[in-house]
């Protein structure tokens, strides 16, 4: 099976506003979303013909925090009273993380007295490589081809395998689904894809512009779409996903045109600890006179460098913004220089457009940094984005948000939501 023959609802696509039944009635689907040392779940009731205005009931949730650390916790919150249990938990791994969220899950049960029958699980991978760009059930055969992928991502694919190793092993019953960040941007015109480097060498290797926070995209841009009842034709959408992993990207009638990140996740915006665009020379030189090894740039582009190391002080936004009102000079620096290239992109995005019809803010800090958003849009008067102060700095809650001080182009809060719509990627692909 490959990931191109996976049977998908054609009745679920950008712009449609809906999540129509595939043959089922209705499904508890259990997403595991793993990172490096935490590993986020949710458990959904999906059920069929539903306006993507209302959200699906989330039955349990909750995450491990720490693996791999003593002091590591499973946090669940569950029951009509949505009340969260924190435990303490031995844990060193993803895969025995995962284990212990469906340990908990199927002994415990979600609050009401019941322990929920899993009909599927999703997973959040990170990079699907060339193939795979539609949401993908995982056989034998799938898993191989995606264990040959983690050298494109070994920071990110490994921690995503190792969750649905878990869940074949606890729950072997279970169907696993693999849902990838790269998929929503997997038709980028070539003329953004493409790097320019011979075509031979591109293709041996499967060198391109994959870009990722595919996931949040598709769930924002849809949930926009639904708010608004429905998109124009043509409808040309600038999306912020901002948070300590940044990117933005470009949007017309729901299809990404272009976006930030590349052939990793390393390229594109300042980040928390990631350096962002940078010469490949001055990696050259790092290599030849730095006295430094390929891991140990590796290490320094993706871990020390982004706004931790333009402050010297941490890569949380939150954290600068304290030091900053303390007079912080560096830590200014960094917040503005992370403003700056958010705004060349937005800048170079709407050019690629030909105009913006609404710029849209998500993530950590895009949803909650009304300081950052103030920074970005502060000098885009020319695009017709400007903010309104006093809705900026109230914009809170589940639902978009506009804040802008003019109805076109319009300036959202979108909240992203990964979970979900890994959720609803699986339901609809399952019949």
């Amino acid at each position: 099976m490959s990931a191109s023959t996976a049977r998908t609802c054609p009745k679920y696509a950008i712009g449609s506003g809906r999540i129509d039944r595939c043959g089922a009635d209705g499904m508890n689907i259990l997403v595991l979303n793993a990172g490096s040392s935490t590993l986020k779940f949710r458990l959904f009731r999906m059920e069929g013909n539903r306006p993507l205005t209302e959200p699906e009931e989330v039955t349990a949730g909750g995450q491990v925090d720490r693996i791999g650390k003593p002091d590591a916790r499973l946090t669940v919150t569950a029951g009509p009273e949505a009340r969260a249990d924190a435990k303490s938990v031995k844990v060193g791994t993803i895969r025995e993380a995962a284990r212990e969220v469906i340990r908990h899950l199927t002994a415990v049960g979600t609050g009401d007295g019941q322990s929920p029958v899993i009909d599927a699980v999703g997973h959040r991978i990170v990079h699907g490589g060339p193939t795979f760009f539609e949401p993908a059930l995982i056989t034998d055969e799938i898993f191989a081809e995606l264990q040959a992928l983690t050298e494109l991502a070994p920071l990110h694919n490994p921690a995503g395998l190792a969750g649905i190793e878990a869940v074949r092993s606890a729950m072997p019953a279970a169907r696993n689904i693999a849902v990838f960040d790269t998929a929503f941007h997997h038709n980028l015109p070539k003329t953004a894809a493409n790097y320019a480097i011979p075509a031979d060498l591109a293709g041996k290797f499967h060198l391109r512009r994959y870009g990722f926070h595919g996931i949040s995209y598709r769930y924002v841009v849809e949930r926009l779409m639904a708010h608004l009842r429905g998109p124009a034709p043509g409808m040309r959408i600038l999306v912020c996903h901002l948070g300590n992993g940044a990117s933005a990207c470009a949007v017309r009638d729901g299809v990404s045109v272009d976006t930030s990140m590349g052939f990793t996740p390393l390229e594109g915006l300042i980040m928390g600890t990631r350096c962002g665009d940078i010469d490949a020379g001055l990696v050259l030189h790092l290599l030849r006179h730095g006295q430094m090894s390929i891991e140990k740039v590796d290490e320094l582009l993706n871990r020390k460098c982004g706004l931790l190391g333009l402050s010297g002080i941490s890569g949380d936004v939150r954290d600068l913004e304290k030091a900053v009102s303390a007079g912080d000079a560096a830590a200014e620096l960094a917040l503005e220089s992370f403003a700056y290239r958010v705004r060349k992109y937005i800048g170079a995005y709407a050019a690629a457009l030909g105009g913006v019809d609404a710029l849209v803010f998500t993530a950590g800090i895009g949803e909650h940094s009304a300081s950052m958003r103030a920074r970005i849009c502060g000098a885009l008067e020319f695009l017709g984005l400007n903010l309104d102060a006093d809705r900026n700095s109230a914009a809170a809650g589940h639902d978009p948000v506009e804040i802008g001080a003019t109805s076109a182009p319009g300036v959202w809060i979108v909240p992203t939501d990964e979970e979900r719509q890994i959720a609803r990627e699986v339901y609809a692909l399952l019949g």
